[in-house]
């Protein structure tokens, strides 16, 4: 397996090798963000990518949104596109060194994106970066996918077991509202910490 670090993800940037990114908000989280009523919440969106999600959130009126990727020029990207975002919320690190505490992380794309083996981490990390009764909410695929590089797929047995050390599952079954690609291959989380 290729080396997933800085090089590697600003490269797919460069050479706009980004299938990932649907070029704007995935509907069901388009929807999640609809209907949440306080617009002072810390979020993060880690992996973040052209981050369309935060742009949504951002031009919604949420007030306290951060931005993570490994890539710069991803962060770039989105800053191109949204001048009035703060440089500040901008963040260039790896997840894993990451240390903020964070009422709701929006995920999309990301879980995938990192090698299996850290998926225990990244659910036992994202649980220490959520305040008490914080959420994950967001898309994993539901679906095989690749074993060599990203996107790596997975299925909700899977999941299951990765998070629920950690989190209280609220919702976690295939999206009703996916766009017509990825139609019953993804599955809504809204998992709160225990």
């Amino acid at each position: 397996m290729k080396n997933l670090d800085k090089k590697f993800w600003n490269d797919r940037y460069i050479n706009n090798e980004t299938g990932w990114d649907l070029g704007n908000i995935s509907t069901p989280i388009k929807e999640y963000i609809d209907q949440l009523t306080d617009k002072t919440i810390k979020i993060l969106i880690p992996g973040c990518g052209n981050a369309h999600e935060a742009e949504y959130a951002f031009k919604k009126g949420f007030s306290n949104l951060f931005l993570l990727d490994l890539s710069p020029l991803a962060l770039q990207n989105f800053k191109a596109r949204v001048p009035d975002f703060p440089d500040d919320n901008l963040i260039c690190n790896d997840f894993f060194n990451h240390n903020n505490s964070y009422d709701l992380i929006i995920e999309q794309t990301f879980f995938c994106a990192i090698d299996p083996k850290l998926r225990n981490q990244y659910a036992k990390h994202t649980a220490k970066l959520l305040n008490k009764n914080g959420k994950l909410v967001g898309l994993l695929f539901d679906d095989k996918l690749n074993d060599d590089k990203p996107p790596f797929g997975g299925s909700k047995s899977e999941y299951i077991k990765i998070f629920e050390p950690y989190f209280k599952l609220n919702k976690l079954e295939k999206a009703y509202n996916s766009i017509p690609p990825r139609k019953d291959r993804e599955l809504f989380i809204n998992i709160s910490k225990k």
